[in-house]
């Protein structure tokens, strides 16, 4: 039976779940304690509670314990009591330490502490053997227990948001890890080990001090999104080449002044940002990332787009503002869209998310681009466009073309009013 914030009926003596979450409480209530005996589920999140008294821990039946978004201010060791609990949920509340009687709750899977001034887990925690999902995000942590590596059911851990300067060598024993959240910590190294984590479908190092990643990461055969973003990274190791299953990667703020050829090993890579580093060039393999759907270049140093950008056939988003890009190879001119523009001038931001979302195309061309082009390709007249922004001063959102040879290359291309005229034409009517 399951209760919402009405009073508990008197009569039925076995009640297994309790549900008074958001129900402004100041206390636990007293009539809960009748049900010692039955209750195996009690959600008491989202109230103010502010302690757990002393017949609270009579609830020895519990499987089931949440108390997140309060302001409970201690933990205490009766927390011993809970042998069967399966998952329980104290984020965030006030609670300053965790008691080193949390190794009796043997049963415990599912652990959230995240939010909580903790600063340490008690050295007992990793006797708690068959915990598969531990969250410890955002409590000031500073150090991991050096024997975590005996958590070895653990298949998530989230450490975001914490003070960890350093991994143990024992992480490496978390065989069946598949989610691992190292994102806005103090991380200067990773350790070679992190390459034994086969089973890693998910890596989080997002707002570290990482300078390199370890060559060992191209073990991991299974990861699905790599996100080391906002990091000191200068370069990444060509074995990235062996993230085989590889779908994100994620390395936008960094000093990466190039890619690793090795990338193009990546044929299932949909996303790629790369934005906000110090590109100066685009390796030619990125052409064989053949499920690329989302290419993110912006702000970096790019002179020119590799001819192997056509080969994307899934690209459907190309952004490469605030470059230095002089011209786009032709190969690229059928792209569902291709985001150029200096990004200030609000008309083009906000027609450029109407086109992302409606997947016609809309071509916006920056001033750089402008200045530089002479004339467009003919493949641009196969394009469903929406519109075609030249100029700012353009009054219309789609222009007359006109058909004309290329002198250079004899090629037939298009020309208009708004570029630059070849020397020997008159103007477009």
């Amino acid at each position: 039976a399951m209760f919402h914030c009405i009073p508990l009926w008197r009569c039925n003596r076995h009640v297994e779940s309790i549900d008074k979450r958001h129900c402004s409480l100041a206390a636990v209530p007293e009539e809960i304690y009748r049900y010692s005996r039955s209750l195996e589920e009690l959600l008491l999140d989202a109230n103010q509670l502010r302690e757990l008294p002393k017949p609270f821990f009579q609830l020895v039946k519990l499987q089931r314990l949440g108390l997140s978004d309060n302001e409970i201010q201690r933990l205490p060791p009766e927390i011993a009591n809970f042998m069967q609990l399966v998952e329980l949920d104290l984020s965030r509340n006030d609670i300053p330490e965790i008691p080193e009687s949390i190794s009796f709750c043997r049963a415990l899977q599912v652990a959230d502490f995240s939010g909580n001034p903790l600063t340490r887990l008690p050295e007992s925690f990793p006797e708690l053997q068959n915990l598969t999902c531990l969250s410890v995000n955002d409590i000031s942590l500073q150090a991991l227990p050096e024997n975590i590596g005996n958590l070895y059911n653990l298949a998530s851990l989230e450490l975001r948001e914490n003070l960890l300067t350093y991994l143990p060598e024992s992480l490496a024993q978390l065989q069946r890890l598949e989610e691992l959240d190292l994102g806005n910590n103090e991380l200067y190294h990773l350790p070679e080990t992190i390459g034994a984590l086969f089973n890693l479908k998910d890596l989080w190092l997002d707002g570290n001090q990482l300078a390199e990643i370890p060559q060992e990461v191209g073990n991991l055969k299974n990861l699905l999104c790599l996100d080391v973003s906002e990091n000191k990274l200068e370069c990444l190791p060509e074995e990235i080449s062996g993230l085989t299953s590889l779908t994100d990667l994620l390395v936008s703020q960094n000093l990466l002044q190039v890619l690793p050829d090795g990338i193009g090993k990546l044929r299932r890579l949909s996303i790629l940002k790369v934005d906000q580093n110090k590109l100066i060039q685009l390796t030619d393999s990125i052409g064989d990332c053949e499920s690329l759907t989302e290419l993110v270049l912006t702000e970096n140093q790019l002179q020119s787009l590799p001819k192997s950008i056509g080969k994307l056939k899934k690209l459907n988003n190309l952004n490469a503002d605030r470059n230095k890009l002089t011209s786009l190879p032709k190969e690229v001119s059928w792209l569902v869209s291709v985001c150029l523009t200096g990004g200030r001038d609000v008309r083009t931001a906000v027609l450029w998310q109407d086109c992302v979302s409606s997947g016609e195309m809309l071509l916006v061309l920056n001033r750089k681009l402008q200045k530089a082009l002479t004339y467009l390709p003919l493949s641009l007249t196969t394009l469903k466009l929406k519109a075609l922004w030249l100029s700012d001063n353009q009054s219309q959102p789609l222009l007359t073309f006109q058909t004309d040879t290329d002198p250079e290359t004899g090629e037939k291309i298009l020309t208009c009013v708004l570029l630059p005229q070849m020397p020997s034409e008159p103007g477009c009517q």
